[in-house]
């Protein structure tokens, strides 16, 4: 992404290593969940774990009201509008911090495509009612702890 097209509160990169490699940060995750066919989940693309599953989710950015954040990331990563729903709990990162990385915390939050979105998934993301290896691991103990998804 283009300096000039980054939302405002953007850091660079060298900002962003520096400060949150000290802090916490917070994050949203957006968690798509269709009663039929499951939860969205999509591949990464970005280190670390490029090409692992994960739910879609990013870091909330500086003066950044919670909901706008959750769907800023749905349209960044899943490509379609959401109706944020309930906080469905948060996701610790402890893996992060042991491999050297951050500590990133992600509140979940319930999150609905408007208009039919979800019939055109991105490359890369699929719906799943058993959680695929490769996923996250706290965001699998997450999904099978408060979804029931095993």
């Amino acid at each position: 992404m283009a300096e000039a097209d980054r939302p405002p509160g953007w850091l660079a990169k060298a900002e962003f290593d520096s400060i949150f490699s000290r802090v916490p940060r917070l994050c949203v995750e957006v968690v798509v969940v269709d009663p039929e066919r499951g939860v969205l989940l999509t591949r990464r693309e970005i280190p670390p774990n490029v090409g692992s599953w994960h739910i879609a989710g990013g870091t909330v950015l500086f003066a950044e009201p919670v909901v706008e954040a959750v769907k800023r990331v749905a349209r960044a990563e899943l490509g379609f509008d959401v109706h944020v729903g309930d906080l469905l709990g948060y996701i610790e990162y402890p893996s992060h911090f042991e491999n050297g990385l951050d500590s990133p915390v992600g509140l979940a939050f319930e999150a609905q495509p408007l208009n039919g979105a979800e019939e055109s998934i991105p490359e890369g993301s699929a719906f799943f009612r058993r959680l695929p290896p490769g996923l996250y691991e706290e965001q699998r103990a997450f999904l099978v702890r408060r979804l029931g998804f095993s």
